[in-house]
């Protein structure tokens, strides 16, 4: 039985515009209401939209009735646990961009409170939603690729977005790059449980400005012995902004598959700014009347799965599980030595 929602979006930044966008067209969302703090950014995103109200205080959203959901998509990131947990003290059923918090006990709080209300909550592993990553996944469950031995993902963005990041929270490229990988293959490979990490930073370019890694490499090893490898970075040259390349091995049993997902298959060349990648972005972006990229399938699958009462693909608990191992790499690479899971 599907019925009709009120969504709220709290942050209406680069990747809150998108979810906003993506609610006002939606079928099954009968009101969009936004909270930001850049009046300016506010008043356009919510006359672009259509939303019905707007505010720049997250609180009046809460008190509203006709909101059933609400998207968290706030920066810094320390603001994710403070504001997902009243919004799910205020019943309503929340989508939170990674990472689910800073503190495993901050995940565990979320997942209480979600549980006791009956409440959906998920969060923003966008890459699951990307097709070449849920061909992956499909091999493995129907038996094509037989049973897994190892997997490698290696992504890297541009400084731009290390920049970004490290300019306003000093978080690791393995916290806030390699989560979406290492959600990946911890997808691909559920069922198994991450037993052992080990992972080297390399500090030479953000570290001046930031005190952050420029990469991170990681190796986790599951119950069953499979090992895989992510590794992360964000200080490719200046290019097109928010460049993001990445390339996945996975081998198995009886098959391997080898996916290039560089965005390196559309190239824009003018005389005024030479070669650039315009469809080059993780998330995605608008061309024209369709949208680019996994972020507006994964916004629907949350409408739909409140105003349908679907299971959400991410569940919090999955979410934590990649949160340990994220944080697990960072004490590794401190350490210098490998940690065993789970954390203590």
């Amino acid at each position: 039985m599907s019925r009709k929602i009120g969504v709220g979006i709290i942050g209406t930044g680069w990747i809150g515009e998108i979810r906003a966008k993506t609610c006002a067209t939606h079928p099954l969302v009968a009101s969009l209401h936004l909270a930001e703090i850049d009046p300016a950014r506010l008043e356009r995103v919510a006359k672009e939209t259509g939303a019905r109200t707007r505010t720049t205080d997250y609180r009046e959203l809460l008190a509203r009735p006709e909101i059933d959901a609400i998207i968290v998509s706030t920066t810094p990131e320390q603001t994710h646990y403070p504001l997902t947990r009243d919004c799910l003290l205020a019943k309503k059923h929340t989508f939170l961009e990674k990472p689910m918090g800073l503190e495993l006990k901050q995940a565990d709080e979320l997942m209480r409170l979600a549980r006791a209300s009956n409440l959906k909550l998920t969060i923003g592993y966008t890459q699951r939603f990307n097709p070449k990553y849920a061909y992956v996944k499909q091999c493995l469950a129907d038996g094509t690729l037989g049973r897994p031995v190892t997997a490698l993902v290696s992504r890297n963005v541009s400084r731009s977005i290390g920049n970004k990041i490290g300019g306003r929270v000093r978080l690791s490229p393995a916290v806030m790059e390699a989560t979406h990988d290492v959600d990946f293959i911890l997808w691909c490979l559920e069922g198994l449980k991450p037993k052992r990490v080990y992972a080297q930073s390399v500090y030479r370019i953000m570290a001046a400005a930031h005190g952050v890694p420029d990469c991170s490499w990681i190796m986790v090893t599951m119950d069953d012995g499979t090992a895989f490898t992510i590794g992360a970075g964000w200080a490719l040259p200046p290019g097109y902004p928010h460049f993001s390349t990445a390339t996945i091995e996975f081998v198995a049993t009886e098959g391997a598959l080898l996916i290039d997902d560089t965005h390196r298959d559309i190239v824009l060349n003018t005389m005024k700014q030479g070669m650039v990648l315009p469809l080059s972005t993780m998330p995605g972006e608008r061309v024209g009347h369709v949208y680019q990229g996994p972020m507006e399938a994964e916004t629907a699958h949350f409408i739909e799965a409140v105003a349908l009462d679907r299971p959400v693909l991410v569940t919090p608990e999955q979410a934590r599980q990649v949160m340990e191992v994220t944080l697990a790499a960072d004490l590794s690479a401190e350490r210098n030595s490998p940690v065993t899971l789970p954390l203590e």
